[in-house]
């Protein structure tokens, strides 16, 4: 049995990870600012309060695992906005920016002492941050913040690869949730993929960027 530490658990992908991974034996580690009933229901230990890039509310998370090792932490926690360049609206630049590309980077060194070889990272990204595959513009907060998480999380993968840890960048695909207005493949689908390229991405494959159905994805 793995523990596994999802953040942004309490809706849309976080949720059915939760849901599948405690479906099939995990230890699951629920981390959300506020745990909604349909997390509950799942049954996995939750833990509230977190908002990734709050600094005390990360020690929290930590200050809560004290003593456990984690096989499998998710950075999961993420938001979208739209902006054109007709609309640059900053704040919200800036925030997508804390909570999707400084946010699994705050959690991630807070949670490293907990864990050890052959534990994996995971950062659930958007191959809207790939620059190659950029070809329609637009989307300014989403895109940058993407693609700073996926450097951060390359960057990652060179730091942590002596002590074993591998980090995996995957994106879910643009699934059916409130994020993106219900547009997309079915939340359940994508959970399920991407477990199996968690559990399928060795070592070896530390620092890639994938589809969660398995493509690699350019940078």
């Amino acid at each position: 049995m793995r523990t596994v530490v999802v953040t942004g658990a309490n809706q849309g992908i976080g949720l059915e990870l939760c849901r599948q991974l405690r479906r099939r034996g995990d230890a699951v580690i629920a981390a959300c600012r506020r745990a909604s009933a349909e997390l509950r229901a799942v049954g996995c230990e939750v833990v509230e309060g977190v908002d990734v890039t709050d600094d005390a509310a990360v020690e929290r998370l930590a200050i809560a695992l004290a003593g456990r090792q984690i096989d499998v932490l998710i950075n999961n926690a993420g938001i979208l906005s739209e902006e054109s360049l007709d609309d640059l609206d900053f704040a919200r630049i800036r925030r997508q920016f804390e909570v999707n590309a400084l946010g699994p980077l705050l959690v991630t060194q807070a949670l490293l002492g907990k864990l050890g070889t052959g534990s994996k990272v995971v950062i659930v990204t958007s191959r809207m941050g790939s620059i190659a595959d950029n070809s329609s513009g637009g989307y300014y907060g989403y895109r940058m913040s993407k693609c700073a998480v996926n450097m951060a999380g390359a960057s990652l993968a060179r730091d942590l690869k002596n002590r074993g840890i591998t980090v995996l960048l995957l994106n879910p695909g643009m699934v059916a949730t409130t994020m993106t207005g219900g547009r997309g493949i079915p939340v359940a689908e994508s959970a399920a993929n991407l477990i199996a390229r968690i559990d399928s991405l060795g070592h070896d494959r530390t620092g890639t960027f994938h589809q969660a159905t398995g493509e690699p994805l350019p940078w």
